[in-house]
């Protein structure tokens, strides 16, 4: 059920951006459609001090321009005796301070399906995170960003984490 309601929310947010596009085309501006961005993940438990790597893959849409950016991400990361994968559905606020530097605020829930010495638990989770995005050129085709994240989990022990991503943006027209 989860995964339908899912797939359902990222085509409804794609048709939104698709539409934005092909309006934004018609006034001669040329935002892309999407930014995927790829990078490396680390992460710590604030309570148990362990630590685990990993990468992190997501895109990142504009449904209302300077206004309202949408992140869905998955950052699979490994410990020594952990396996963790997030998904994370991110609501974020963008700020432009010139045109090679973005700032984002986003909050969000998270799911954390994680394997802890044999023993599988699933955990729901609410995420902030900050989005420094740098763009070296104006035509924004190519970027690096940096974001650090802090989890608060909801399930039994209530995980608090706090995580870093870093890597490459690519605009997707």
């Amino acid at each position: 059920m989860k995964p339908v309601l899912i797939l359902i929310l990222l085509l409804s947010f794609t048709i939104n951006a698709i539409g934005q596009k092909v309006l934004n085309d018609s006034v001669g501006n040329k935002e892309p459609i999407a930014v995927a961005e790829f990078g490396g993940a680390v992460s710590r438990d604030i309570r148990g001090g362990g630590q685990s790597f990993g990468y992190s893959v997501a895109i990142e849409m504009t449904p209302i321009e300077d206004w309202l950016e949408l992140e869905l991400g998955v950052s699979p990361t490994f410990g020594s005796h952990l396996r963790e994968r997030d998904i994370d559905l991110l609501v974020k606020k963008p700020w432009t301070f010139s045109p090679k530097l973005e700032f984002m605020f986003g909050v969000g829930a998270a799911w954390t399906h994680a394997s802890t010495d044999g023993v599988v638990t699933n955990t729901a989770s609410g995420e902030i995170a900050l989005d420094f995005m740098f763009w070296p050129y104006a035509r924004h085709r190519f970027g690096w960003y940096l974001e650090p994240a802090y989890e608060y989990g909801f399930g039994q022990g209530h995980e608090q984490s706090v995580g870093m991503s870093a890597g490459l943006l690519i605009a997707i027209p």
